[in-house]
């Protein structure tokens, strides 16, 4: 079949001889291993755009969206799963397997596109964090100074066309050229510390400033004074990109000692993220309500209210998380990428190939430089990622499999949800896109949500 030539996107791992059945497997991951892993593929970048949804959107209904969007994840996971257990070859224990299974090789490869792009979209969102708080932004209207010129002052080598190009040079440069990913294991560990660090420090300075009642009062519901109804749809790609992890959820299944564990796995993981990311995010909405920036991290310079030191503590433990998990998405990156301009599978592997290995490697960050530059920040990334391929992968493609159908397994109430998926993912979409479209036609800087 086709998908008997197609490459995974992450390492596969052999499923059960009898997947369908709840297998024990001693040396299996187990339970918490699989929270925590899924956890940690779904809380990314997009946690720093959070606050900036509740801004335009109101508490209420931001939070109603972050539980809806985790609610589909949810169903759309399920409907993966299902299909896999379903599946009777090899292949359809990957994500692009199963495309390739419903509908051939052209499903499995605009899966890979999506996915690449989807990546690609992530580490230009890291650089432009990264140059924000090094550099600063003033995309939004509003001067905020970067911790370089805060220390330093205004010189060349702190404005952002030199802080990013000097870290990626000094810093990432060295960690991209290790050809094994288990090179890095080291470096994840303490990212996930440092992303711990950022959510308790923020939180616990909105609770401070909550006691000593420095804060705003926070606005429940949308404001349409000053922004259109159709502005409140671009925050919905920004959800989608923060909860799109699909493409882990089969290497992750196939380590479990008991399959059965992930289901209740994905719906606990998918718990705590959203919890996560409504704290986050009201966090960031108290401490700087109508200010909030499309990246929260921006609001932490010396215009802040807390204290100078707890400010840089938080820029710059993410901004590090972000540096060490750069290394990790640029690997998946460079491998996908090979396989699609060379798809010889008489090819030698990429680590094995000096010239072709350096000369991607030197392309794609070049190309991802560039980009950081160019974008004025996060939020544009978040509308395209999240009204494209995001949602193609978290939503439409999924929910296709189930229409397709090709085991006879869907029932009626399944097919209603997919196709209800995808004329919601659709709709919202075009919407979102309308609205960012409308937004440049008409001479708005689209630096971030509409104040």
């Amino acid at each position: 079949m086709a998908g008997d030539t197609i490459a995974p996107l992450l390492p596969e791992l052999q499923p059960p001889s009898d997947p369908a059945r709840d297998v024990t497997r001693p040396t299996g991951a187990s339970f918490s291993s699989a929270v925590f892993n899924l956890s940690t593929s779904i809380i990314g970048a997009g946690i720093m755009s959070i606050p900036a949804t509740l801004r335009v959107l109101g508490v209420i209904p931001a939070f109603l969206l972050i539980t809806t969007v985790a609610f589909l994840s949810d169903a759309s996971v399920e409907f993966l799963i299902r299909y896999t257990a379903a599946g009777t070859s090899p292949e359809t224990a990957s994500y692009s397997g199963l495309m390739a299974e419903s509908f051939g090789r052209a499903g499995s490869t605009l899966l890979q596109i999506c996915i690449a792009l989807t990546n690609l979209g992530a580490l230009i969102m890291y650089l432009i964090i990264i140059g924000d708080v090094l550099s600063g932004n003033g995309s939004e209207g509003a001067e905020h100074l970067g911790v370089l010129q805060e220390w330093f002052g205004e010189h060349w080598w702190t404005a952002r066309s030199a802080a990013i190009p000097i870290t990626v040079v000094v810093v990432m440069l060295p960690l991209v050229l290790l050809r094994r990913v288990d090179s890095l294991r080291f470096t994840s560990a303490v990212s996930i510390l440092l992303a711990v660090v950022f959510v308790f420090v923020s939180s616990g300075m909105a609770i401070y400033a909550l006691v000593q009642g420095s804060i705003q009062t926070p606005r429940l519901l949308p404001d349409l004074s000053d922004q259109s109804a159709f502005n409140l749809f671009t925050t919905i790609p920004v959800i989608v990109v923060a909860f799109t992890f699909h493409f882990n959820v089969h290497p992750i299944r196939a380590e479990l000692s008991r399959i059965s564990d992930m289901t209740p796995a994905v719906q606990t993981s998918l718990a705590l993220c959203s919890i996560i990311y409504a704290a986050t995010g009201l966090a960031g909405y108290l401490l700087f309500g109508d200010s909030t920036m499309a990246d929260v991290l921006s609001n932490f310079d010396v215009q802040s209210w807390g204290s100078p030191l707890l400010n840089d503590v938080v820029r710059l433990s993410y901004a590090l998380h972000l540096v060490l998990v750069f290394p990790l998405i640029f690997y998946s990156l460079r491998l996908n990428i090979d396989f699609m301009l060379f798809p010889k599978p008489r090819r030698p592997p990429l680590a094995a190939d000096t010239c072709r290995f350096l000369s991607l490697t030197a392309a794609l960050l070049a190309f991802v430089y560039v980009a950081a530059i160019a974008i004025p920040n996060i939020w544009v990334v978040f509308q395209f990622m999240g009204s494209t391929t995001a949602v193609c992968i978290s939503l439409i493609f999924p929910a296709a499999i189930v229409m397709r159908d090709v085991h006879g397994i869907a029932k009626g109430r399944d097919k209603a949800m997919a196709g209800s998926m995808i004329l919601l993912a659709v709709i919202t979409s075009c919407i979102a896109m309308y609205s960012n479209v409308s937004s440049t036609l008409d001479g708005r800087v689209q630096g971030g949500p509409s104040k």
